[in-house]
């Protein structure tokens, strides 16, 4: 192991890039300057933290699952590049790090090579790891001191770490077992508050009380979840075991359908109806997870009488409403400065809504419909736009589209 101070690592690493890159810039010029450039720079952030297509080619399980994760697109997605581009455009977006601190956070240890992350992202088909295996098997220790916790990489070895005691011995790099990676500390450098978002103080809470609740208390850590035990091989080959999953199922995936418990009580009082729904949210942390602003979860209110005609239609919010200094309304975080509305669901929260409508006339039944949903991406229309142009798909893009949580549906006899 290279006992040397990681600084001292870069330093040389990137004292050896620039005399390389000043003997080709001698011989080039240009777009070839920049390329040339960009090429030595990626190379070495690689060398510290190898690219996920190396880990491929033992763990080919691992990395399919990865590559239908959300973590796979930390820096491919339509709306984070529309949303680095509206920060980097705004007053306050100078640090050019700071987006990737979480959705790229090998940054950290590359601060001076922002640019080259900011240009791979805008590409929109980066050759640069976001959140990758070498992003997280290289942490050896999380800083809870810090808000948010901070990282502590161990680069220029070649020892990963993972929650694995029987760990095989191979020629590409050394295993060691390290309990961090069964505990949720490791997963609050990204997921517990937002950098761009610090001046807020608590109100940049993204979990909540979440060491407080019934999941925690009866021993359970975000990996519970989040990673669920599989049987199968963590490398290629091997002998099959009890494994984490690494499609990071939440907002995407069948887990979401655990997320919480609809009780739909519907009362005739002659020509007035009550709809009282008790939702009960069944995750340790806030539901939603308030980044961006945009995020939130959706209860909506469908009544339909005759001939399936929606009659009565209410809805109600579950998330932040943020302001920025001119106290108009702001869906980035890096705009704002204070919550003017905070509906989130609370770990374990029940909440009780009622709805009031004219009972439907004209019909023996009506059908009184109850989706609870992620709502789909907000925003105002130049940025909506940006993001349907950056997407492939467009308007069908899943993050223009709700995305059902669960759902009751109950008919209700109209009595004489």
């Amino acid at each position: 192991m290279d006992n040397k101070p990681r600084s001292n690592y870069r330093v040389v690493e990137f004292a050896i890039a620039a005399v390389l890159t000043g003997f080709i810039c001698l011989y080039g010029g240009g777009t070839s300057e920049a390329l040339a450039q960009d090429a030595k720079g990626q190379a070495f952030i690689e060398k510290a933290f190898p690219h996920s297509n190396k880990c491929k080619r033992c763990h080919e399980r691992v990395f399919e699952e990865w590559e239908t994760s959300p973590l796979s697109k930390s820096i491919h997605s339509p709306a984070f590049r529309a949303s680095l581009d509206a920060y980097l455009n705004s007053p306050g977006g100078k640090d050019k790090a700071l987006c990737f601190r979480c959705h790229a956070p090998h940054v950290r240890e590359f601060s001076d090579q922002a640019q080259l992350f900011i240009d791979q992202a805008k590409s929109g088909d980066p050759s640069l790891d976001g959140v990758a295996c070498a992003q997280c098997h290289l942490i050896k220790q999380v800083d809870r001191a810090k808000h948010p916790p901070d990282p502590k990489y161990e680069i220029g070895s070649k020892t990963l770490y993972g929650p694995y005691k029987d760990f095989v011995q191979n020629l590409a790099h050394q295993s060691m077992e390290l309990g961090l990676f069964q505990k949720s500390d490791l997963c609050l450098n990204c997921h517990q508050s937002v950098p761009s978002a610090a001046n807020l103080g608590k109100a940049n809470d993204l979990l909540g009380n979440w060491d407080q609740s019934q999941a925690v208390k009866s021993g359970k850590e975000c990996q519970h979840c989040h990673m669920p035990e599989q049987v199968g091989e963590s490398a290629n080959g091997e002998k099959k075991r009890k494994v984490a999953n690494h499609t990071f199922p939440g907002r995407l995936g069948k887990l979401r359908q655990e997320a919480a418990k609809l009780d739909v009580q519907t009362k005739i009082e002659g020509d007035k109806t009550t709809v009282t729904v008790k939702v009960q949210s069944l995750v340790p942390h806030h539901l939603p997870a308030t980044h961006p602003a945009w995020a939130t979860v959706v209860l909506d209110l469908d009544v339909k009488g005759k001939n399936l005609k929606t009659v009565f239609a209410d809805k109600r919010i579950y998330g932040r409403t943020y302001v920025d200094a001119k106290g108009q309304k702001t869906v980035f975080d890096f705009e704002a400065v204070k919550v003017v509305d905070d509906t989130v669901l609370k770990p374990d929260e029940t909440r009780v809504e009622t709805f009031s409508f004219p009972t439907p006339k004209d019909t023996k039944t009506f059908d009184v419909e109850v989706t609870l949903s992620y709502g789909a991406i907000t925003g105002p229309p130049p940025f909506l736009q940006r993001v349907e142009a950056e997407s492939s798909q467009g308007l069908q893009d899943p993050v223009f589209q709700p995305i059902e949580i669960v759902k009751r549906v109950e008919n209700i006899p109209v009595g004489k």
